[in-house]
């Protein structure tokens, strides 16, 4: 056998060699803007209170949560999605405090958009999970099952005062069949054709949204199989994709995003719109976790997990640690 040169004469390692080397042929890159804020803001308290199982992380005061986003904004963050959580004695079992314009998530809304104006991206969830006494994303029927129309109705309602309270984007998460749809015909209704979607397209019934029932304070009994994706299947995926789109979603969105980067990949290569992901509670905790006990290197785990969902294919990434990921990239 005839040899040119030293064997192996294709060495991949020599794009490896120094950090510059490194950084020049990164085909991920990670900048502040990839990120959005997910943020909770509790009522009737005067301090933030700690989420034990999510360390570092807090049930915002109304003042707490404003410097919040004004910290995001600074560090370069694109949006702040906010989640509500009122007293115990205003759930019910419709939700109200979800749709009256002096509930805590309408309140915050307004706080954090005279606070910051047009220069974050103002989000809201839009699920009555957080409101109900019984925990469940919708309306329940005689039986306790959640009724889709019912819960489509309450929906369109809470997309036009949040829009009134001045989100910028309104996300539903709750994966009812056709809130999309109903949801921007709410919208158009009272004329904020602005007001974006950032459709949960992709959100699977999982074991990883353990830390966030703590976070929001959640009152479920039960699960929420019979409307969250089973985590076994991969072609309902882009059935779902293909409805949102179709009924209007700007945005879309798989949630969990760290156990299901191929479905993440498979919603990347057949969507005409930006494609988010949601680091959710669980991935969080679960890096915390690990780093307290001196088993893994926090700060490169937290990067190399959000290269990860980058790399599969999410433009943007809601993420507990999107403030401090931000700053580090400055």
């Amino acid at each position: 056998m005839t040899r040119y040169g030293s064997f192996p004469g294709t060495r991949p390692r020599r794009l490896r060699t120094t950090p510059a080397m490194r950084r020049m042929v990164a085909e991920t890159r990670l900048h502040p803007a990839d990120f959005i804020l997910p943020a909770f803001v509790r009522e009737g308290i005067s301090e933030p209170v700690p989420i034990s199982a999510m360390p570092g992380v807090v049930q915002h005061t109304r003042d707490s949560l404003k410097k919040a986003a004004v910290e995001a904004l600074e560090a370069g963050v694109s949006g702040i999605m906010l989640f509500g959580v009122p007293e115990d004695a205003n759930k019910d079992a419709l939700g109200t405090a979800g749709t009256d314009p002096d509930g805590i998530l309408q309140v915050a809304l307004r706080d954090v958009r005279a606070e910051v104006g047009d220069e974050l991206l103002v989000m809201s969830d839009l699920c009555l999970d957080e409101f109900t006494d019984h925990g469940h994303c919708g309306v329940l029927d005689a039986q306790g099952r959640v009724d889709n129309d019912a819960t489509l109705e309450r929906y369109a309602e809470m997309a036009q005062v949040q829009a009134d309270a001045g989100a910028h984007v309104v996300g539903p998460s709750g994966m009812m069949d056709g809130q999309v749809g109903v949801i921007r015909d709410a919208l158009d209704q009272i004329g904020r054709e602005d007001v974006a979607i950032l459709a949960y397209t992709v959100k699977y019934s999982s074991a990883f949204f353990g830390p966030f029932r703590e976070a929001v304070a959640s009152s479920l009994k039960g699960d929420r199989k019979t409307y969250q994706q089973d985590p076994a299947n991969a072609r309902e995926s882009l059935r779902e994709l293909a409805l949102d789109l179709e009924e209007g979603a700007d945005m879309v969105m798989v949630k969990p995003a760290g156990p299901y980067l191929d479905i993440l990949a498979k919603v990347a290569d057949a969507s005409d719109v930006p494609v988010v992901a949601y680091q959710i509670s669980g991935e969080y905790s679960m890096v915390e976790a690990a780093a307290e006990k001196g088993w893994i290197d926090r700060d490169k785990a937290i990067m190399e997990t959000l290269t990860g969902i980058k790399r599969a294919g999410a433009q943007n990434i809601l993420t507990y640690w999107a403030t401090e990921a931000a700053q580090r990239l400055r």
